[in-house]
């Protein structure tokens, strides 16, 4: 982990990583992030502005990756607060793995993998017109990494999934999902 000042700008898209700026428009002092960080407090009491360099991202407006989450990837965000309409924000990050590999997972109408079961392997923009499923309350991600969406046409709140088994969605502050898409290759 590096600081600038402000101002001071080193290209490192060779290494892969972003730069937190405290202020909009990437002004203030920033902070350079090359992996997960849980609790940005000890580096910056705030973060209005970002830079990905590379890689896709996700962002968390409570420290220890809890809180609402938000999906980033290579660009500029002079002002994600208000892009994403935060209230708080950033407070810890998680790197997404690059994957390039076949995309698979189940989901279930019920929590513990009961209830309709679909397979999946692209995008879904809706669980309702594809399956007639108002939501899905678990799923098993076999391949490739996810977000899941609140609400059809991929709005709303969202949830970053890894391969992995998820029983029950209860636990996610009573998130109901009802579109998914795949976090592509391309997007790195």
């Amino acid at each position: 982990m590096w600081y600038f000042k402000p101002g001071e700008y080193r290209s490192f898209s060779n290494m892969g990583g972003m730069r937190f700026m405290i202020d909009r428009n990437f002004q203030g002092r920033s902070y350079e992030c090359m992996g997960d960080c849980g609790d940005f407090s000890s580096y910056m009491s705030r973060c209005h502005s970002c830079r990905v360099e590379s890689g896709c991202w996700m962002m968390y407006d409570r420290p220890n990756y809890m809180g609402n989450q938000y999906f980033f990837r290579r660009g500029d965000y002079a002002d994600y607060m208000s892009m994403f309409g935060m209230n708080d924000c950033i407070r810890s990050c998680r790197m997404i793995p690059m994957y390039k590999g076949s995309y698979r997972m189940r989901i279930y109408e019920r929590e513990n993998f009961m209830g309709q079961m679909y397979e999946m392997m692209d995008d879904c923009d809706s669980t309702m017109d594809r399956y007639r499923m108002s939501h899905c309350q678990s799923c098993h991600v076999m391949d490739g990494h996810w977000l899941f969406y609140e609400q059809p046409h991929y709005r709303g709140k969202m949830w970053y999934f890894k391969p992995g088994e998820y029983r029950s969605f209860s636990n996610m502050g009573g998130m109901r999902f009802m579109s998914m898409r795949r976090i592509m290759y391309s997007w790195y």
